[in-house]
């Protein structure tokens, strides 16, 4: 027999949406998989593949300044202000599918002032650091210590890059060819002593604009380069053309012959470059800067190979360029914590010709590293497999909601979850609202821009245009809205939603009017608004329309306190919703099939024009009956301002009777999601997975159960189950998702019905081993019995087990009273010992019970070896496992699982010290009846002595006097 359970609302974080930069240095391994990025005074390690984070690195409290990957993953380098620099060994994790394992190695002082740039040698042993005091020092990774310093530079060290030639190849400065043929001779010779050296160099760039070359085996100087007017960004040598090449914010790029260390051409850049390599054997070479272009060049000829680029905005330059000979790809990092993966395949097989150029690199992927403040969700797509993002920015993000995980080089980024799919510009200033018709093909943004835009949205082609912009409003436009109600199946509207748009916008502004805008079905006709209307006193927050097609309503809530419902075709106001003390903030119509609502002792609330929710900054979320616009119900609970309200989807009928009410979930300005349930005016379920204020809040259903599994089942057993749990949820899963101003995006996967299944197996599982223990104690069974009591976590019967056996009939030579338990005892399991142990400390504390709990910790200490019970504190911190024996291995990891939560702080020292301190006591109570006992003893002993005198008296005295009588 099933054991019917209660209904309880749960939700988990399905998936979590985070940040992985947030400005600063990064580093990628060389095989391209592992992405080292800072996001705040942290370093995280991210899978480059799958945006899966692999380990999180605490900062030590001051902003990071540079942090150093070596190619192979092995060392990560972290540099801050606080004059520090963090070595960690990295390796892969022995107890997680995919993560990366941190080791601190070692903490120095680099410096005397923060290293501002750090680079790693191929061989990922050396580490270079330079820093703002113009010293250069070379690290030994493994050793931790310093190899060579470096001075001659004037100011900050802003670039540094290892590299290798050949010692035999380099020109030797000498003033006759024979002293030049003696120093060949010592030069290889040297060569010789030492092959694995000599041919190190570094090169290292400044702000003043000079470029040093150090030759690490001789620890010197070789050559000041000096070309550039300005701060050196970028250093890469190329050793096919045996050519270094030199980026300055100056706009030029210098390539340097390595043998005599003179310029073969300054390329004219005409922006500041941020960054330049070689590629493709040296044959090309690219730059990154302030005008956001990534540009290539040919090293032969110094002619640009790409054409000409359309200029990007100052939040858009690129910062630096990651790359690697191995990888085909180039990832591009911007100032505005993007990442853009850049395909090298048209260099591959290029052959430039004079005057040829080719098209931009194509871009592979687009990595946003934050969302910033996400304002605005909304799910887009015909099966809603996209989510649109405003983040506080002038463009909307379009990302994928796939579950895919492809590889970095792969192109289709439909497959990847939480990848940038499409971006939307248009709009000048931030955008601060979004609303998606019911198609999810047609999305409305509002900005502060004064303008809203209606855009089409075709996922699976990657089309994303703008259809119209909407120009009217005196101020910025807060709240937009598109009809929600989906037209009738089998129409061409319902057929082709990309060809057929809505047919209307409503808008509302800080200019405290609505607009009406009548959409054409051609586009690039200029809209105009069908009306406008005074609406409000104070600014409108927001706007949503009604599900109904007979007579479509919108709703405007405001900061004046009030909602206001009007009628879309005429633009009156029907209705007024007073109540809040607060601005209200967001406002939804209840969606078709929603039950009604209980009121008081009258029964059912009208339902027939549906209801509606709203969120205000009282901290409270209020629904309303928009059949005499009453509040219905009033939740209390948030203790920040309320910011968005949604309706969970309308609960399915099965067998007649519906498995819950309504329910509305709300976020707000405490970091946390509600989710209430209408019908018993109570919270159903709190949702906290984010650290600041939650302004975004959608929900997208999944499919509805198909008619087979509504069907009646016909195994006997199966209709009993089912019966017994009319109280299971069997509705559609419910996908939540939040946005909060802590660019984190959290996915909200409803666990009802699952959880309610749980707890009713665990429950039938209960009553039955319940049961079972009943039995094995009724029948004697002592080990079935104590190892069940045990498992099951039953001290009361397991204490009436023993109670029974302490004070029944005793076997000679047992401990406890009877032989069966001793060897139940000792055949006992640690896990099992170590819960028992806690049981019989709990009985010690009673006077009533520690007669039992004396004789099995006797039982106890004789039978089971010292060493045994104190290694139970070890055994304890270990994983379990199933031990050879499958039923005792279970009952001992189903035991331990059973009390974790109550022993996870406990340790044997301490259940030994509470037994020690009560038996202490008991000993002392005992002694103490043993004295009493001996006065009382001795008190009887003289009372019998005193009456034994007196009766022999009285004995005496009685004989005489028959005596006298006889003789009388």
């Amino acid at each position: 027999m099933a054991y019917k359970a209660d209904v309880k609302t749960t939700f988990e974080p399905s998936r979590v949406i985070q940040p992985i930069y947030t400005g600063g240095s990064v580093a990628l391994s060389e095989d391209g998989q592992v992405l080292a990025s800072c996001l705040g005074e942290e370093v995280l390690l991210t899978d480059l593949n799958t945006g899966e984070h692999l380990a999180r690195i605490e900062g030590d409290g001051e902003p990071i300044t540079t942090i150093a990957l070596t190619p192979d993953s092995s060392y990560l380098t972290i540099c801050s202000r606080s004059l520090t620099m963090r070595i960690y060994a990295l390796q892969s994790s022995r107890t997680l599918d995919s993560g990366i394992e941190t080791h601190l190695l070692r903490t120095l002082k680099p410096h005397t002032t923060p290293v501002v740039t750090a680079a790693v040698d191929t061989t990922s042993s050396l580490l270079a650091t330079g820093s703002a005091d113009g010293v250069v020092k070379v690290w030994d990774l493994r050793g931790g210590y310093t190899t060579h310093t470096f001075h001659g530079h004037s100011g900050v060290i802003s670039a540094l890059h290892f590299f290798h030639v050949d010692p035999l190849d380099v020109e030797l400065s000498t003033k006759s060819k024979k002293k030049k043929s003696k120093q060949r001779n010592a030069e290889a010779e040297e060569v010789q002593l030492d092959e694995t050296t000599a041919g190190y160099r570094l090169a290292s760039g400044g702000e003043d604009g000079r470029v040093r070359i150090w030759d690490l085996h001789k620890r010197k100087s070789l050559a000041t380069l000096e070309g550039h007017i300005s701060v050196v960004r970028s250093l890469s040598y190329s050793p096919d053309l045996k050519s270094l090449l030199s980026a300055s914010r100056d706009k030029t790029t210098i390539l340097w012959d390595a043998k005599s260390w003179q310029q073969l051409s300054t390329i004219a850049i005409l922006e500041a470059v941020e960054s330049a390599g070689f590629i493709e054997s040296g044959r090309f070479f690219y730059t990154g800067g302030e005008t956001s272009r990534l540009r290539i060049w040919s090293a032969e000829t110094g002619a640009e190979v790409t054409q000409d680029q359309p200029l990007g905005v100052e939040t858009e330059a690129i910062v630096d360029v990651l790359h690697h000979d191995s990888l085909p790809f180039l990832l591009s990092v911007r100032a505005d914590q993007t990442l853009i993966l850049h395909s090298r395949q048209p260099l591959e097989s290029l052959k430039v010709t004079k005057g040829q150029q080719i098209p931009p690199l194509p871009d592979l992927r687009r990595i946003s590293g934050t969302h910033d403040e996400v304002i605005d969700v909304a799910y887009v797509g015909s099966d809603r497999s996209c989510m649109a993002l405003a983040t506080n920015l002038e463009d909307i993000r379009i990302i994928s909601l796939a579950g895919g995980s492809p590889n970095a080089n792969s192109t289709d980024t439909s497959a990847y979850f939480g990848a940038d799919i499409g971006l939307l510009k248009g709009h000048t200033d931030i955008i601060i609202t979004l609303s998606v018709d019911w198609s999810g093909h047609w999305l409305a943004t509002g900005a502060k821009d004064n303008t809203a835009k209606l855009w089409r949205l075709d996922p699976s082609s990657h089309d994303y245009s703008c259809y119209a912009t909407f120009t009217g409003h005196a101020e910025s436009i807060g709240a937009v809205a598109l009809p929600c109600a989906a037209p009738l199946p089998g129409s061409k509207e319902s057929n082709d939603p990309l060809k057929y748009p809505p047919k209307y916008l409503v808008t509302g502004s800080q200019d405290k009017t609505v607009k009406r805008w009548d959409i054409s079905a051609q586009p690039g006709k200029v809209p105009r608004a069908a009306y406008t209307r005074k609406a409000h006193d104070k600014d409108i927050n927001a706007i949503a329309t009604s599900h109904s097609t007979s007579t479509p309503l919108f709703a405007s809530a405001s900061q004046d306190r009030t909602v206001k419902i009007w009628d879309v075709e005429s633009g009156e106001a029907i209705g007024v919703l007073r109540g809040h003390k607060r601005g209200v903030w967001s406002v939804a119509f209840s969606p078709p099939g929603m039950p009604a609502l209980t009121t008081g002792e009258s029964g059912m609330a009208s339902n027939a024009k549906g209801m509606v929710v709203t969120g205000s900054g009282d901290k409270t979320v209020r629904i309303w009956n928009l059949s005499d616009y009453s509040c219905l119900r009033t939740f209390e609970g948030h203790v920040n301002s309320v910011l968005k309200v949604v309706w969970l989807p309308a609960p399915t009928e099965v067998r007649g009777k519906r498995n819950k009410g309504a329910q509305v979930a709300s976020a707000a300005g405490d970091g946390l999601v509600k989710v209430w349930d209408a019908q018993e005016s109570e919270c159903a379920a709190t949702l906290d997975n984010h650290i600041d204020r939650v302004w975004a809040l959608a929900v997208r259903p999944s499919a509805a159960p198909s008619a087979e599994t509504s069907k009646k089942p016909e195994d006997e057993d199966t209709a009993m189950m089912v019966d017994e749990e009319e109280a299971l949820p069997n509705e559609p899963t419910v996908e939540l998702v939040s946005g909060s101003a802590d660019s984190t995006l959290t996915f909200w996967h409803d666990t009802s019905a699952s959880t309610a299944m749980a707890a009713t197996t665990q429950a039938t599982q209960r009553v039955e081993q319940d049961q079972e223990l009943q039995n094995y104690i009724r029948s004697s069974n002592y080990r079935e019995a104590i190892v069940l009591a045990l498992q099951l976590n039953h001290p009361k019967r397991l204490l009436d087990l023993f109670t029974g056996v302490v004070n029944g009939p005793h076997d000679a030579g047992s401990f406890t009273g009877k032989t069966d338990v001793d060897n139940v005892l000792l055949s006992l399991s640690d896990g099992q010992l170590w819960n028992l142990l806690r049981r019989v400390r709990d009985w010690n504390a009673n006077g009533r019970t520690h007669n039992v709990a004396q004789h099995v910790l006797y039982a106890i200490l004789r039978l089971i070896p010292r060493e045994r019970l104190l290694k139970l504190q070890n055994r304890r911190r270990k994983t379990v496992a199933l031990e050879d024996d499958a039923e005792t291995g279970l009952t001992d990891a189903m035991s331990e699982l059973s009390t974790k939560d109550t022993s996870k702080k406990e340790s044997v020292k301490d259940v030994i010290d509470g037994l020690k301190a009560y038996t202490q006591r008991h000993y002392e109570r005992l002694e103490r009846t043993g004295d009493e006992r001996f006065v009382l003893l001795w008190a009887i002993q003289q009372m019998d002595s005193v009456g034994g005198d007196v009766m022999a008296n009285g004995l005496t005295n009685g004989h005489a006097e028959q005596d006298l009588v006889m003789v009388d």
